[in-house]
């Protein structure tokens, strides 16, 4: 994998370090690559970024895409916590879900790669995933679910491994530890709350299934 592993690689994301091009990419998080091994990154924002899918299916025609999903409305609420837990979050979680076009608008130019108050949005996963549909074949795509993490991690690790044709080895997933961090106070989504999001994220879901098919065990 990449290295170093922080801050995340973002090379097809952000555009002032992908105009150094791909001999940089190379040079910088991959120089100890031994011939003939596989290579990849781990960049959590590719999937938002029209821009990604496009730099990555022309740069790498035959690369491998990992994507792992968790349920929208609790991914909307951890992305909050974890924008709060690096202080730039100080509105209650309903008065942010209602700013979040109004932010995304007046975004700084600083936090333009990351968007830091992105909750709702992030989880129209659908709409993400088209993009790379487009670019990229079916069969370079493995989409994954994040709570299989927890519940499924072998089964997980040996669909992963599978896909990227090398031998299976499931206990790569043991002592994973703390995923989130922002996570670890134990807060809990609002149930009205999460029952808003979760009528809003009904229709977007329903075009997820038809997207991914009975093989995406939806939530």
């Amino acid at each position: 994998m990449a290295q170093p592993v922080k801050p995340e690689p973002k090379f097809f994301l952000v555009d002032h370090i992908y105009d150094k091009g791909l001999g940089f990419y190379s040079d910088t998080w991959f120089k100890s690559a031994a011939e003939g091994r596989l290579a990849g990154e781990k960049s959590t924002d590719y999937l938002e970024s029209a821009a990604a899918a496009a730099r990555i299916a022309r740069d790498l025609p035959h690369v491998k895409l990992v994507f792992i999903l968790r349920e929208p409305a609790d991914r909307a609420y951890s992305n909050y916590l974890w924008t709060r837990m690096n202080g730039l979050e100080t509105e209650g979680f309903d008065t942010a879900l209602r700013l979040e076009e109004q932010r995304e608008r007046e975004l700084p130019e600083r936090w333009k790669f990351t968007r830091p108050f992105s909750y709702f949005s992030r989880g129209l996963y659908a709409d993400l995933l088209e993009e790379y549909f487009r670019r990229i074949a079916r069969e370079q795509m493995l989409i994954l679910r994040f709570e299989d993490i927890h519940s499924r991690r072998h089964d997980l690790a040996e669909r992963l491994h599978r896909f990227l044709g090398i031998a299976p080895r499931p206990q790569d997933a043991d002592g994973l530890g703390v995923i989130n961090p922002s996570e670890k106070g134990g807060e809990t989504l609002d149930g009205d709350l999460r029952r808003d999001l979760l009528a809003r994220y009904a229709e977007p879901n329903r075009r997820l299934a038809m997207l991914l098919g009975p093989d995406f065990d939806l939530w």
